[in-house]
């Protein structure tokens, strides 16, 4: 399968991607997650749909591959969209699918609406967060769900604003095992990826954990505007996730004929944790996406 590497200049500096497979079907554009988060856990899955069509892969700035600037005005929703508007520039890519996954879809729903773009013919919101009031509510029942000793860890030291300490990344990693990804042992590509992550970013946006939304994210609601996308939509998170089925399926009712689908045996990571049955999911709906034309009202 052929790959291309290289950089992009965006506003801040450089990004990193990959373009692998080739074809004449329309290209495929993957948003990490984090924010901060690096590209090589989805790529470790969806890299067989280059197989179909090229799938771009990149590293948004400030993390894996990509520069790293220490300046922290640059990391808010606003520049993100700027540096996706010239990623396609750069690639050409006049015609594209997006597949958004969690913070990933957060960019995807900003530039879908903000920018509004031509030539994006679908997109897929992969545990999806577009509103982080609904996260931390949905999160807190989730918490509620955890062992007593474990819930009081959380508040103890969020409220203490000591959630650097090691006994709340314990009470954490409760969350994470049942919410964040069911696998276990960890896939090697999470635990070799996450050095590559950049906290500072995932900080100044999100916050000190998934369920604890302090940066400029926290009022980032995009529910009042989700009527407006009117391209092939597809909405898809596990049966555990912290994205959960409830609110992935409150997201989808919004777009105009959305699709959902739920991963049985998954959290947040379904692309890992059923790769097999993800792979057959995003490449049905985009082949059908494949033959229907995009346009905006």
């Amino acid at each position: 399968m052929s790959m291309q590497e290289g950089y992009i200049e965006v506003p801040g500096g450089r990004v990193w991607y990959s373009r692998v497979g080739a074809g004449e079907k329309t290209p495929l554009i993957v948003l990490h997650g984090g924010p901060g988060n690096t590209h090589d856990p989805l790529k470790s899955t969806l890299h067989v749909l280059g197989n179909d069509r090229p799938v771009i892969f990149y590293d948004q700035l400030g993390s894996g591959n990509s520069d790293r600037p220490t300046d922290l005005t640059l990391w808010k929703t606003e520049r993100f969209v700027e540096e996706l508007a010239c990623i396609r520039q750069a690639l050409g890519l006049k015609e594209v699918h997006i597949l958004g996954h969690s913070w990933g879809t957060m960019l995807a729903a900003a530039y879908l609406v903000d920018a509004k773009p031509e030539g994006v013919q679908s997109i897929i919101f992969s545990s999806p967060c577009l509103s982080a009031e609904r996260w931390k509510q949905d999160a807190d029942r989730l918490i509620e769900q955890l062992p007593v000793d474990v819930q009081q860890t959380i508040a103890t030291h969020e409220e203490q604003g000591t959630t650097d300490s090691q006994e709340y990344q314990d009470a954490m990693k409760e969350y994470y095992k049942r919410h964040v990804c069911r696998l276990d042992p960890m896939p090697t590509v999470m635990t070799e990826s996450r050095p590559r992550a950049n906290k500072e970013v995932y900080m100044t946006m999100w916050g000190p954990s998934e369920f604890c939304p302090t940066g400029n994210l926290k009022t980032f609601d995009y529910t009042p505007k989700l009527h407006q996308i009117n391209i092939p939509s597809l909405f898809v998170c596990g049966r555990y996730d912290e994205a959960t089925p409830k609110s992935t399926g409150y997201y989808q009712s919004l777009v105009p004929n959305a699709e959902l689908h739920v991963f049985e045996n998954s959290s947040h990571v379904g692309y890992l944790e059923e790769t097999d049955e993800y792979v057959r999911v995003v490449r049905s709906f985009l082949q059908k996406a494949d033959t229907k034309t995009s346009f905006f009202f």
